[in-house]
């Protein structure tokens, strides 16, 4: 089913020939069973309607995936029940004419069990393509029609068994391949399943509690310790600590007041408080999570979308094949219409190209699906397969090296300012910017309760400072350079600041009527898993660089002790794209990470942009990948996991097209001149299922790389 297909009535997907669905509402809110509402004419008429495009994409919800695998599996059984007796009948002596009964239990097999194969064919040739489904279509209804036709002309040679058998072997390899895959659409409901049910909503000053689902945008939601939250929002009433591990990856339970946000799904463990809904349903941020993991499964990646052009022409081969195995052994060697027909439908059968389009949607879903457990969302498949071509990497140094939370280490003043003074000075201005260190200024303020001063004309110069009037004087706060620009004379504070800075620190000077009044120098701590990280990655051989906006000698300072040679330092906001830039110009497959605002132009140039940490909503969009910890190891741990997945792809294309040049000619007859070797269709069936089946096993063991994941 295909989610851009919509009608205002009911029927099937023109596409895949899935029957259309009620649109859902909001799922995210509540887990339904819809099958159980159903009767059993109702739930049989929609068995029949079902069909499969057999590219193993095409299941938009999680519900109707659920009820795909259901169907094939009670198909499968009922199938396998019936197939049983009809292979005992066709190698026994009976003391009746066996052919009419073996006729009676093919039956349904051939029109139930195999309807969703022969509808799919019927919709594939309507829309004027081919797949998968019309291989076995094709080799069901030989099998099946040239039986009855020797059944009328008295024969006892028939191919019942065979139809049966291959019927019965394929819907047990789908069975298999949508239970392997299932894992992660478990792991996708798991996470909806975070949402409460029920939320407690303040209306008209009254408490009531209602259905998650009917919560509006405005309402007011009351939470008390160990209440699941059940929508985004911003706190209006009181302080809590909230436990986001389940949502973030965050271990920690994090701290929120007054206007702060909290996310569907976490859980709050110590305070009451009250918020405001700010998203809802499919607006959350647990839905996005979702709603993006999904994507990307669905989505193809390269090598499958080549995958996909080989199988149609495989198509073509098979039948033509078949076609062309049927006249040379019958009409060109003379052999006997039997022995013609079954390398014919042999060779129909054993080509079906089910492991190669098998061969990558299992490995990404598997591979998307490890991700999301980690906290490491991938927007779509091309991108999980392009992060491992990674040759060199881009990374912020605020926020994604360093903690972005930076502290005021020293405070030094001249020319008869007092600190408190040059405080109030600074944060005053400092207040009206949005800069990660006006927020330390700030904090010192609030701790040396200090007050803000009234601000006028104020201007930022992006990437060296800010200006304004406090009390009629003329602030200017900013970098050596912004001084410089001014001509105001830094000399008597010169020793002092060098000092700062070869001590790694970030300065701030300050001027006050253009004459320097001191310096207010911060540090913004390097991360504990920091220096790991870019160790690993250079052991993956990728060249890592650091980008920021910090003079020259303590962006140096910091590279040194992380390891990091290459380090781009005073760049402005504006800036950081052309140098994303420069590494691709030296032909480096280029991934850029960062969290801020000023940081999405550099992600959408980069080859593959990464979002790390709670960042911004626009880094967020525009990156290809978010990571939602703030830790820079999971870099390290996508790229891990795409090197695997990748791995894995590679090792089912190959598994795949070996096996489909290697059984054709097997099963069109090559070796029964020497060595009388035939390959009946039911056993071309067994085989082709098992290729899929291992195709679809090994997808599952990238599960293996978790353990690498845990570093």
């Amino acid at each position: 089913m295909h989610k851009e297909v919509t009608s205002e009535k009911a029927g099937v997907c023109p596409k895949c020939g899935m029957a259309l669905v009620m649109k859902e509402m909001d799922h995210s809110m509540h887990n339904m069973d819809h099958t159980k509402k159903s009767s059993w004419w109702e739930r049989f008429k929609m068995s029949m309607t079902m069909s499969m495009g057999m590219d193993h994409t095409g299941l938009a919800g999680r519900e109707m995936a659920k009820m795909m695998e259901i169907d094939i599996r009670n198909k499968f059984f009922i199938s396998l029940l019936l197939t049983i007796p009809i292979v005992t009948f066709t190698y026994i002596s009976l003391p009746f004419k066996r052919e009419w009964l073996l006729f009676a239990l093919t039956t349904p097999v051939y029109f139930y069990c195999g309807w969703i194969f022969l509808y799919s064919s019927y919709l594939a040739i309507k829309q004027k393509t081919l797949n998968m489904a019309v291989l076995i279509a094709v080799g069901i209804t030989a099998a099946y029609i040239f039986s009855i036709i020797f059944t009328l002309m008295g024969s006892t040679e028939t191919f019942y068994e065979a139809s049966a058998m291959l019927t019965t072997f394929v819907l047990f390899g789908h069975w298999m391949e949508m239970k392997s895959r299932r894992g992660t659409t478990d792991a996708l409901q798991a996470l909806f399943n975070l949402v409460p049910p029920t939320a407690r909503v303040i209306r008209n000053g009254k408490e009531e509690i209602i259905s998650t689902s009917e919560v509006k945008v405005g309402d007011i939601i009351l939470i008390k310790p160990g209440d699941k939250i059940p929508v985004d929002g911003k706190i209006t009433e009181g302080e809590s600590a909230i436990d986001e591990s389940l949502v973030t990856g965050e271990s920690i339970p994090v701290s929120k007041t007054l206007g702060d946000l909290v996310i569907g799904g976490s859980i709050n463990t110590s305070g009451s408080i009250k918020f405001m809904a700010t998203k809802i349903g499919e607006d959350t941020a647990l839905a996005q999570i979702v709603k993006m993991v999904e994507t990307a499964q669905n989505s193809k990646a390269p090598g499958q979308k080549i995958a996909d052009r080989f199988a149609k022409y495989l198509v073509i081969v098979a039948v033509g094949g078949g076609l062309i195995t049927f006249v040379v052994w019958f009409f060109v060697l003379g052999q006997p219409l039997m022995l013609a027909l079954t390398f014919a439908i042999s060779t129909v059968v054993i080509a079906c190209p089910d492991a190669l389009g098998l061969a990558t949607p299992t490995a990404v879903a598997v591979g998307t699906g490890l991700g999301a457990k980690h906290n490491i969302l991938i927007k779509d498949a091309p991108t999980l397969e392009q992060v491992s071509k990674i040759q060199a990497i881009v990374l912020d140094k605020t926020g994604t090296l360093t903690e972005g939370k930076p502290k005021i280490t020293d405070i030094i003043v001249i020319n008869n300012f007092k600190e408190d003074e040059i405080l109030e000075l600074a944060g005053s201005v400092e207040a009206k910017s949005g800069h990660p260190l006006s927020k330390a200024i700030l904090e010192k303020i609030e701790e040396n309760k200090l007050k803000l001063q009234e601000v006028i004309k104020f201007n930022s110069i992006s990437g060296h400072g800010v200006e304004a009037i406090v009390n009629n004087q003329n602030v200017l706060i900013g970098t050596i350079k912004l001084m410089n620009d001014r001509k105001i004379d830094i000399k008597p504070i010169q020793k002092e600041t060098e000092k700062l800075l070869s001590d790694g620190k970030t300065i701030m000077l300050i001027a006050v009527d253009n004459k320097i009044a001191g310096v207010i120098a911060v540090q913004d701590l390097v991360k504990q898993t920091s220096k790991m990280a870019v160790e690993k990655m250079q052991e993956l051989g990728l060249e890592v660089a650091m980008i920021t906006g910090d003079n020259k000698k303590t962006a140096e300072i910091i590279g040194k002790n992380l390891g990091i040679e290459r380090v781009f330092s005073e760049v402005l906001p504006e800036e950081k794209e052309q140098y994303v830039k420069k590494m691709q110009d030296e032909g480096k497959f280029t991934a850029m990470v960062g969290d801020g605002v000023n940081d999405a132009p550099a992600l959408a140039r980069a080859n593959i942009g990464i979002a790390i940490g709670a960042g911004t909503d626009v880094a967020i969009e525009t990156a290809n990948v978010v990571l939602m910890k703030s830790d820079p190891m999971d870099i390290l741990r996508a790229i891990i996991l795409s090197k695997a997945t990748v791995r894995k792809m590679k090792e089912n294309l190959v598994w795949a097209s070996i096996y489909n040049l290697l059984a054709i000619p097997i099963a069109a007859g090559v070796l029964y001149p020497s060595f009388g070797i035939t390959l009946r269709p039911e056993f071309s069936a067994l085989l082709m299922s098992v290729s899929s089946i291992i195709v679809a096993v090994n997808a599952v063991s990238l599960k293996r790389v978790e353990v690498k994941l845990n570093i």
